[in-house]
C-alpha cells in the first residue's frame, strides 16, 4: 500500500483548490492508498518559524529539532511543536507528496510557505554536514505532484514572471529533500471558468494523481 500525504493550501471553504484536493484524496483512497490528507489552514497551521528553528546544518537526527529546543507551554516555538512534530513524523514515511495551493504573487500561500519551512527541516528532510556541502535529501518519498490554480494566462507567467512556482518546487525545495520526481499541473484562469472545464480539471488530477502509483 502506497502511502501518500495531501497538503491543501487554501482559506475559503467550497474554493476549486477544495474541489482538486477532496477529488485527489478520494480518488487515491480507492485506488487504495493509504491518504493522509491536510488542510492546513483549517487545522490552523501556523507557519511562523520560531528563532529556535533556523538552523540548517545539521546531521540526521530523526526529530528535525536543534538540541536544547524548548517545548514548554510558554515558549513561542512550543506551542504547535505537536502539530509540527506530527508532519515531520508523518512527512518521513510518505511514498508521494501532493500539493494543491493557488499561485500568488508567484508563490505558494504563507501556511504553505510555513509548513516548508517547519517540517522540511534538517534532520528530517535532509541533513547538511556543512555550510559548504551538498545536501542529502533523506525523504523516502521519490514522487511529488504539485496542482496550482492561477489567473495569469501561461503565456504571459511565462513571459513576464518566468514561472515561479515551477522554480520554487522542481528547482528550489523538492529536489533538495530527495523528491527526484516532480510533477506540477496548472489550472488555468480560473475565475472565469465554466462548469464544463472545471470537470474536465477534476478528471485531469484524478489522472496525474493515479500516475503517482505506476
Amino acid at each position: 500500500m502506497r502511502r501518500i500525504g495531501v497538503y491543501l493550501a487554501h482559506p475559503r471553504a467550497g474554493s476549486f483548490n477544495h474541489a482538486l484536493f477532496e477529488t485527489v484524496v478520494q480518488h487515491l483512497s480507492d485506488l487504495g492508498s493509504e491518504v493522509l490528507a491536510h488542510d492546513l489552514y483549517a487545522e490552523e497551521f501556523a507557519p511562523e518559524l520560531s528563532a529556535d528553528e533556523t538552523d540548517t546544518v545539521r546531521s540526521a537526527t530523526g526529530t528535525g529539532m536543534p538540541a536544547g529546543t524548548r517545548t514548554g507551554a510558554n515558549s513561542s516555538a512550543g506551542i504547535h511543536d505537536s502539530q509540527v512534530a506530527l508532519h515531520r513524523a508523518e512527512v518521513a514515511t510518505l511514498d508521494a507528496l501532493v500539493f494543491v495551493h493557488p499561485n500568488w504573487w508567484g508563490m505558494p500561500p504563507a501556511v504553505l510557505a510555513g509548513w516548508v519551512q517547519r517540517v522540511l527541516v534538517p534532520g528530517v528532510a535532509y541533513k547538511l554536514g556543512s555550510a559548504e556541502g551538498s545536501p542529502e535529501g533523506l525523504l523516502r518519498a521519490g514522487r511529488a505532484l504539485v496542482l496550482n490554480t492561477s489567473d495569469t494566462p501561461a503565456d504571459r507567467e511565462e513571459a513576464e514572471f518566468g514561472d515561479p512556482l515551477q522554480k520554487i518546487w522542481a528547482a528550489c525545495v523538492l529536489p533538495y529533500v530527495g523528491v527526484t520526481d516532480v510533477r506540477r499541473v496548472v489550472f488555468r484562469t480560473v475565475a472565469d471558468s465554466s462548469d464544463e472545464a472545471r470537470g474536465t480539471w477534476l478528471r485531469e488530477a484524478r489522472h496525474h494523481a493515479a500516475a503517482l502509483l505506476s
